[in-house]
Formats: structure tokens, C-alpha cells, sequence
């Protein structure tokens, strides 16, 4: 039992050594790539930013799999992209590569045969190419008009062999020209929303105006109306709260549960809104993320916000709406 022990507890402290060593050379590597970033990299999202057509991208086996990954995040980051496999271009894939594309090619050698058809596809049609290779002097990086070449760093495995640490250079140069080509082109939270509207990123940025409750829904009355006319439009709207209109059709205040309750007397029914609401309120615009909303009601310790525009009110949101929404 010993010796089990023992056996165990040295085994747990080689794979834990194996998996720093790992991160640090793949780490090292990226961190070798950013250093010499230069010109060329600059080029590369220049040639990206001109094109008016799709990003292409293509590669073989592992890079095969990062060049998916990287049309997936053009994609999503507003540059319409996709990925081909090489060994379709040849037979009949090489139609969906139009002259106002641009292809990025992955290869580590630079002289992947499968290549072949695409990189001549390109010369032919006068396509703009995009070369990421671990070779300078390779075929891929000779033939490309913008070469990005990974630096020559060792692989993660411990034969030197699998795709390891050029694959992760490769992923992260990938990401570093979707990210420069957003900046440059004003990409937003908004627009990135538009492309990820499940999950729980698009519950994230989830807008009030895309929750609130408007139009008719809205319960709202003048100041000079009676508490009677306020109850009624209070309970037909069932929000528990109403919005208190000023001559100008701004909200001046809001009638809740509570002041209802704070001031219960004989004459209730009779007094005016105005002498009963609370002056003000606390409210958002619709343009607000609806998390932002959350937060206000959160900090308020209330359920229910007037939404405002141009100083008039335009929805109402509650917090079961967010709730419902997967919003919190």
C-alpha cells in the first residue's frame, strides 16, 4: 500500500510537470510570434480590410482544424468567411472562391501537395492570398502576396512531432487578425450581438428595447387625474405601478404598490395622482444593455423601470422579463 502511494503521488507530479511544460512552450512561442510582428502583419489585415468578398481559409489536417476555427471567428466578428478543404477544392469546391475573395492558406511545411490547386486557383484568377507558414523559404510563402511566417520554435510533444505549438501560433495569429480587422472597421457590441443572438452571450447583450413592454401596454395617466382613475389603470395593467404624466408629456413621478399602502386613508380615491406619487423615479433608455437594467433595479431595490426617450416615456421593463430572458 506504500508503494501505491508513493506510485501515485509520482504520477500526479509527472503529468502536472508535463502540462507546464506544455503551456510554457506553447506560451513561448506566442510570445517569440508577438515580438516580431512587423510590417508584414500590417499588410495582412490591410489585404483583409480591401477585400469586398469573403475570407476563405483552407488547410490540411491539423491546420486544417485551426482554419476553421479562424473562419468561425471571422465570421462571427463581422468578416463573412469560410472554411474549404483542399482535397474538395479539387473536385469542384473551387467554384465557391470568387475574385473578390481572399484566401488564407495554413501550412507548416509551406508544401502541403493538397494546396496545390488552390494556391494555382488563386495565380490564375488574380485572388488574393494569405500565406501562414512555419517556412520562409517555403512554396506557400513564396507564392502568397502578404507571407506570415510562425517562428521556428520547438513542438510541445516530447518527440518533436505532433502538431502542438505551431497549430496554437497558428490559432492565436488567426485570432490577432480577426481582432485588428474589427477595430479597424468600428465593430461593436452591437453588431456583435446580431451575429450571436443565442446563448448566453446573446443574453448578454440582450437590449432593454429588446424586452420592454410598450404602446398600449404602458400604464400611464395625467397629474390632474384622480387616485380613483390611477387604481383603475394601475390594476388593468398589471405591473403594480403607474407612470405619472406632466403637461408635456414627460414622466413627472410614478404611483406604486407602496404609495398606495403609505398613504391608505377615507379620501384616497379622491385626491389627485399628483399629490400622491413620487416625484422622479428612477428609469433607463432602450438603448441600454438589459444586464445595464438589471443592475439599476438591483441597486434601487425595485422590480420595475420606466423605460425614457427624448424625456418621454416609452416602454416599461420588469425584472421577471429580464429573468425570463436569462438575463440576471
Amino acid at each position: 500500500m506504500p508503494n501505491s502511494k508513493k506510485e501515485t503521488k509520482t504520477k500526479k507530479s509527472d503529468d502536472l510537470g508535463a502540462a507546464r511544460s506544455v503551456l510554457k512552450t506553447e506560451s513561448r512561442a506566442i510570445d517569440v510570434m508577438a515580438k516580431g510582428l512587423g510590417d508584414n502583419f500590417v499588410s495582412a489585415v490591410d489585404l483583409l480590410q480591401k477585400i469586398s468578398g469573403r475570407v476563405v481559409v483552407t488547410g490540411m489536417g491539423k491546420s486544417g482544424h485551426i482554419a476553421r476555427k479562424i473562419a468561425a471567428t471571422f465570421a462571427s466578428t463581422g468578416k463573412p468567411s469560410f472554411f474549404v478543404h483542399p482535397g474538395e477544392a479539387s473536385h469542384g469546391d473551387l467554384g465557391m472562391i470568387q475574385q473578390n475573395d481572399c484566401v488564407i492558406a495554413l501550412s507548416n511545411s509551406g508544401e502541403t501537395a493538397e494546396l496545390s490547386d488552390i494556391v494555382a486557383y488563386t495565380r490564375r484568377y488574380r485572388i488574393p492570398l494569405l500565406g501562414i507558414t512555419g517556412r520562409a523559404d517555403s512554396t506557400l510563402d513564396k507564392q502568397a502576396d502578404v507571407g506570415l511566417v510562425i517562428p521556428d520554435e520547438p513542438e510541445a510533444c516530447p518527440m518533436g512531432l505532433a502538431p502542438t505549438t505551431s497549430t496554437t501560433v497558428m490559432l492565436a495569429l488567426g485570432d490577432a487578425l480577426a481582432v485588428c480587422l474589427l477595430e479597424r472597421e468600428g465593430f461593436t457590441a452591437e453588431d456583435f450581438h446580431g451575429f450571436h443572438p443565442g446563448g448566453k452571450l446573446g443574453q448578454r447583450l440582450l437590449k432593454v428595447s429588446d424586452l420592454m413592454h410598450e404602446g398600449k401596454e404602458l400604464p400611464l395617466i395625467s397629474e390632474t387625474s384622480s387616485m380613483a382613475e390611477a387604481l383603475i389603470e394601475m390594476t388593468s395593467k398589471s405591473f403594480g405601478v403607474v407612470g405619472v404624466i406632466g403637461a408635456k408629456g414627460k414622466l413627472d413621478g410614478v404611483v406604486t404598490d407602496g404609495d398606495l399602502r403609505r398613504n391608505m386613508n377615507p379620501e384616497l380615491l379622491n385626491q389627485k395622482v399628483s399629490e400622491i406619487m413620487t416625484k422622479g423615479g428612477v428609469s433607463a433608455s432602450p438603448d441600454q444593455l438589459a444586464s445595464e437594467a438589471v443592475a439599476i433595479m438591483n441597486e434601487n431595490k425595485i422590480t420595475i423601470l420606466f423605460i425614457i426617450q427624448d424625456n418621454k416615456p416609452v416602454g416599461i421593463l420588469h425584472i421577471h422579463d429580464c429573468l425570463r430572458a436569462g438575463v440576471a
